[in-house]
């Protein structure tokens, strides 16, 4: 290695240095599935991050469901779409708490890979269908360990692994409950927290724009603390998440890993939000006729390659699981067009 890259990376090293200490650093890494030279310009979490960006699971988030299936407009929110704003406040928590900014991208670009097309329609649907259950956190560690490169993965560090699998939350939560969970490190913490300020707060201008709600319909005694409109809300949010979890900058020692957390009040009111958004917004959107409509695809696609084991593409090769693999990998307009070509809707 040129004595000149050896450098980059030494001062690369050192700038996390200067991170909290309980911050993951990239040369403390548990390290990677399958051993690797080092990359002379990259530190370990800014690769994995690369690498998950240059996925092709990646590229397909852009036509996956978030809430609403085959939206008129353009303003609608995508997998794609929600992955970045998850980012951008993942990596807005990490900064203001001295967190590991790289890892913290990583995980929150990698953690919905595995999902299905159609959003929970089609992820409920597979549930339902494979004995083995679906769930599409478990599923977007596959992608990254397994089916993508060719089926080599793209053998992440265990850090970023760590957080793709433990960000998800039961569908129905009580935030930072009982069921809440935990990941191996705070920015793993910090992906969790920020994939909730992010679809809370798009679903609900998602909803608004599709006649669904009026903003004059949320509760007030969220509006209220959390403000009215996305960018007050998210704003607030964060700012009450950095605030309440001031101790992770490790400014003052302590005995134990601080929590990324939020207060008490801000807390309930996410809560309120959150309820609202599963009985007035969730709720009536699985009972309209585009989400029976792509449940009856994901049932049939599924009950065809079943039977047609000779119709599934090479790469996906796992005689358990060949199927869903294969499903799960569907953008909506591929399903959709698959299921029309074998005359299944």
């Amino acid at each position: 290695m040129h004595n000149r890259l050896i450098h980059v990376r030494q001062r690369l090293e050192q700038r996390e240095e200067v991170l909290s200490p309980f911050a993951s650093k990239s040369r403390l890494s548990r390290g990677r599935q399958r051993p690797e030279k080092p990359s002379p310009v990259r530190l370990d979490f800014q690769r994995d991050r690369d690498r998950i960006i240059h996925s092709n699971s990646f590229r397909r988030l852009k036509h996956k469901t978030q809430v609403f299936i085959a939206p008129v407009g353009d303003h609608y929110v995508t997998r794609l779409t929600h992955t970045l704003e998850v980012s951008q406040i993942g990596r807005t928590i990490s900064r203001a708490l001295n967190l590991n900014e790289d890892l913290t991208e990583a995980i929150a670009l990698g953690h919905d890979l595995g999902h299905t097309p159609f959003g929970h329609m089609g992820e409920d649907s597979l549930n339902e269908l494979f004995a083995g259950g679906f769930r599409h956190n478990e599923q977007s560690l596959r992608v990254v360990d397994i089916l993508e490169n060719n089926g080599d993965g793209l053998n992440l560090s265990w850090e970023v692994r760590d957080g793709i699998l433990n960000h998800s939350k039961t569908r129905v939560i009580e935030i930072m409950g009982e069921k809440w969970g935990s990941s191996g490190t705070l920015e793993g913490e910090v992906c969790k927290i920020a994939d909730i300020v992010a679809y809370i707060n798009h679903d609900i201008d998602d909803a608004i724009r599709a006649g669904i709600i009026r903003e004059s319909d949320l509760p007030a005694s969220a509006t209220r603390l959390l403000g009215h409109s996305r960018a007050e809300r998210i704003n607030s949010l964060v700012c009450d998440i950095v605030e309440s979890s001031w101790a992770v900058c490790g400014l003052k020692p302590a005995k134990r890993r601080p929590a990324i957390k939020m207060s008490t009040i801000i807390k309930e009111a996410t809560g309120i939000l959150h309820e609202f958004l599963y009985k007035k917004v969730y709720n009536v959107s699985s009972l309209m006729p585009d989400a029976e409509n792509a449940r009856k695809i994901v049932r049939n696609l599924y009950n065809h390659y079943n039977a047609n084991r000779q119709l599934l593409p090479p790469e996906y090769h796992d005689p358990e699981r060949q199927v869903v693999d294969y499903i799960a990998s569907m953008t909506d307009q591929y399903a959709l067009r698959k299921a029309q070509e074998m005359g299944l809707i």
